[in-house]
């Protein structure tokens, strides 16, 4: 079995290129064709695009995250024995379901060309499946979208979840949590060599980025209002914009920005500290107490023994940005 397993139908994101048909050359002694209008760009357009070039910066950071031989491996525990249904079950198949996310740089992201995923949340994935006694060649992740999380956990699809999934009261009513293993918080990404902002403090008159709807637009509408609030459908867009001198700052969870960062560290910067809080957990099945408490556990001992910090050193850590302490477990 490979170390890790892509499951089927699993989206990946891909780019799409455009190209300019410059026609068909006439045959000697035929009248000359026109051209398609379509087909010929504009003298004025052409100049726009060599102009864009020339006075911004080129687009999406390129697509790399943490080599495999970089990454910590953790200590795979033997004769475990939990009274579990979710435990009993993946023991039964002889392997974890993990869902995770699929597009978040440094964080939980996936190589389209040979699926494997990285990232920290995938780090704290593979800590709590060595806990349970599944190596990473017994682990399967699969792709689960924000909307997804609680259903894949209501219905069996995922044994539990690791992907920037904040732990709420109302989420709490659906699945069950773990954790937190990460206080994450609103926080603005800009091009590192603007010393102009340095916290949301300095937003006035500034093209401030997000995702159209998210709260972190919201807050930036409603908490900044002489910043001006840009939104588009992602936040790869939004920092292709940043890098491209198009908008001043991109706003979201410091863990997504730092990935961000951690790809082009010598471009980016985090500014100022995070102006939210956001407590990651691990999520699974609610009614599942005992596997909870387990995951519980292995937090604290992978913290103790200093593979966290491992984990977040050789992943958000190389965006420049030092480990914080870990937060404490809430044991409900």
């Amino acid at each position: 079995m490979r170390t890790q397993t892509a499951s089927a139908g699993t989206d990946t994101a891909t780019g799409v290129g455009t190209a300019v048909t410059t026609g068909i050359a006439p045959r000697t002694g035929a009248p000359p064709r026109r051209r398609p209008r379509s087909a010929v760009m504009p003298l004025a357009a052409l100049l726009a695009v060599v102009l864009l070039a020339a006075c911004g910066k080129s687009g999406t950071p390129p697509p790399k995250g943490p080599k495999p031989k970089d990454l910590p491996s953790y200590q795979v525990a033997t004769d475990v024995n939990i009274d579990s249904p979710t435990f009993r079950s993946a023991k039964s198949r002889g392997r974890l379901v993990v869902g995770t996310k699929a597009d978040q740089p440094y964080v939980a992201a996936q190589d389209p060309a040979t699926g494997y995923y990285s990232g920290f949340d995938v780090e704290i994935a593979k800590m709590m499946a060595a806990s349970l006694g599944f190596g990473v060649d017994r682990i399967e992740f699969k792709t689960i979208t924000s909307a997804n999380r609680e259903t894949s956990l209501q219905n069996g699809e995922v044994d539990y979840y690791v992907g920037t999934y904040t732990i709420n009261d109302n989420r709490k009513k659906l699945v069950g949590f773990a954790g937190p293993y990460y206080i994450a918080g609103q926080a603005l990404l800009v091009r590192k060599d603007d010393k102009s902002i340095n916290g949301p403090q300095d937003l006035a008159g500034k093209k401030v980025c997000s995702v159209a709807g998210s709260t972190p637009y919201q807050r930036i509408v409603a908490d900044y209002p002489k910043a001006t609030a840009v939104a588009y459908d992602s936040y790869s867009v939004c920092v292709d914009n940043l890098i491209s001198l198009q908008v001043d700052a991109v706003t979201t969870d410091d863990t997504i920005l730092k990935g961000y960062a951690a790809k082009v560290p010598d471009q980016l910067r985090l500014a100022g500290e995070p102006f939210s809080k956001e407590p990651y957990g691990i999520g699974v099945p609610r009614g599942d107490r005992t596997f909870r408490l387990a995951l519980d556990d292995a937090i604290v001992a992978h913290e103790q023994n200093g593979d966290w910090k491992r984990a977040y050193d050789s992943t958000l850590g190389l965006s420049g940005v030092p480990a914080p302490p870990p937060p404490p477990v809430d044991r409900y």
